[in-house]
């Protein structure tokens, strides 16, 4: 809200659209209702989490019906790209989106059975090939990517530019000394034909070792 002057920028229709995708959220998240039972919810809870899966579902099929014409004129050039990437940031896709996104990965860390119960979670599912296609044309996605999976003290020094191919001695793992090495302790991954060390990121992993 302290961004007045988009708000100035968008237009009445999407301005109340994204008051309501508020208003929505907010009446989600009383503080009493965290840590609730699964189905002991009230019946006005219920009623606003059915809102939300129905408010989703209308937006994922907007954005659903946006995004493959995006992405078949962004792919003719950089520039097309770029102007067509400053329509999409100005749509329901660039601002309704991301704060739905953060708003319902809030409210699934704080009450997951409702969230799971309300059932808006799936529908965004739908949005990540579309998502991801057009996300592809973006200039320097190759490096973004890189970034993206250099995590700090594990990764970083696999896309510093100085490939296992340049070293005078490459190491071949068999799978027998992988599962060994893991039977031992360790943490040991393969991807792409390539063995990667988690063991450090394994401690610092929000998600938990049985996912990693």
């Amino acid at each position: 809200m302290d961004q007045e002057l988009y708000s100035k920028e968008r237009s009445a229709s999407l301005d109340l659209l994204l008051r309501f995708q508020r208003l929505l959220v907010s009446k989600l998240y009383p503080a009493d209702c965290v840590g609730q039972v699964l189905n002991t919810y009230s019946p006005d809870l219920l009623g606003v989490g059915s809102l939300l899966k129905k408010y989703t579902a209308l937006l994922c099929t907007h954005i659903s019906d946006i995004l493959p014409v995006a992405t078949s004129i962004a792919c003719t050039s950089h520039r097309h790209f770029a102007e067509v990437s400053c329509v999409v940031d100005g749509d329901l896709t660039g601002i309704l989106l991301p704060e739905l996104v953060v708003s319902i990965v809030l409210l699934l860390s704080k009450n997951a059975g409702l969230m799971q119960e309300a059932g808006a979670i799936p529908l965004l599912a739908g949005l990540l090939e579309h998502l991801d296609r057009f996300n592809h044309l973006a200039p320097g996605k190759e490096r973004d990517d890189n970034e993206d999976l250099a995590w700090p003290g594990i990764m970083g020094s696999f896309f510093t530019g100085q490939s296992c191919r340049n070293n005078e001695e490459v190491t071949l793992i068999r799978k027998a000394d992988l599962e060994n090495h893991n039977k031992d302790g360790g943490f040991w991954t393969v991807i792409d034909g390539k063995v990667y060390d988690i063991k450090d990121f394994q401690t610092q992993s929000l998600t938990g070792s049985s996912i990693l």
